[in-house]
């Protein structure tokens, strides 16, 4: 059993508290090799109505101290479209955060923060990140900002300017952690935080994320969370295997008709080809007078 509290569950009911943002901003510097320091945290679509949604997923907007809009997601199971849920959440808040009126120069700057838990994509990987990037297709030369558009919007490339996606596999990783952020893999993967680990943000996570710190209540409620995360993946392989087999099973019946349908108008060319009249083939096969003509 680990002695943290998994990393879902923290962003639900800890991290909220001002008190904990230092665990929040570790990870946020380690995977952005930035400083981050969180400003406050912004309405968002955590704790859904839904109970699947409710264990399923979480998520937490924040923004830091130079206005940029971070928003983390958690995913416990497989979401074939979750690319394009990605797409959906920063256009949401590219439009949401812009007053009516105002120039596109006060377009917000977003970071998409994606920690899944299942294979999303094909990849080797265990920490992609996504940007937007405008190349030539004749000199396949990357479009760059003018000094003027560096001066006024305090940035170096295009990219800069545009969301930005990191989406962190954590189910992938089997390995010795070596770095900081893998460091953090390792504890969002496990729910331990290895003895020696010195990534930003854990040594708070160690003192405020301990499970011998929750009451009898809070663990109750804790050890429900991770039991329905389990039922729920475990109806997911259920339903998958259920519609492999009934897939499989409908296919082979469909096979078998289409078997029984072929030998039934063949039988019936050979009969008009011997003389028998339609009215008796159709007796025989069982095929209508329309279909015989057709052959």
């Amino acid at each position: 059993m680990s002695s943290y509290i998994r990393f879902d569950w923290a962003m639900k009911r800890l991290l909220r508290n001002k008190a904990n943002f230092a665990v929040l901003e570790g990870l946020l510097t380690t995977l952005l090799n930035d400083k981050i320091t969180i400003q406050k945290l912004l309405e968002s679509e955590s704790n859904q109505e839904e109970e699947f949604d409710k264990y399923n997923r979480v998520d937490m907007l924040a923004e830091d101290s130079k206005g940029t809009l971070l928003l983390i997601e958690i995913q416990n199971n497989n979401e074939y479209a979750y690319f394009q849920r990605m797409l959906f959440g920063t256009s949401k808040l590219v439009t949401e955060y812009i007053n009516r009126g105002e120039g596109y120069d006060k377009v917000r700057k977003v970071y998409s923060i994606n920690i899944v838990y299942f294979s999303l994509g094909h990849g080797k990987d265990i920490v992609y990140h996504g940007k937007t990037e405008f190349r030539g297709i004749h000199q396949n030369d990357l479009l760059e900002l003018s000094p003027f558009q560096r001066q006024t919007f305090k940035v170096d490339t295009v990219s800069q300017l545009y969301p930005e996606y990191y989406i962190l596999k954590v189910n992938d990783f089997n390995q010795v952690a070596q770095t900081p952020l893998e460091e953090w893999i390792y504890y969002l993967n496990t729910g331990e935080i290895p003895e020696k680990a010195q990534a930003p943000g854990l040594d708070a996570a160690r003192e405020r994320l301990k499970l011998d710190k929750m009451s009898k209540d809070e663990l109750k409620a804790y050890y429900r969370h991770l039991d329905n995360i389990v039922i729920l993946r475990d109806n997911i392989h259920t339903e998958r295997a259920e519609g492999r087999a009934e897939g499989r099973a409908e296919g082979l019946e469909e096979g078998r008709a289409k078997g029984v349908e072929e030998a039934r108008k063949q039988s019936a060319v050979r009969m008009k080809a011997k003389g028998f009249s339609a009215e008796d083939i159709a007796d025989i096969t069982g095929l209508s007078l329309e279909e015989i003509a057709d052959l």
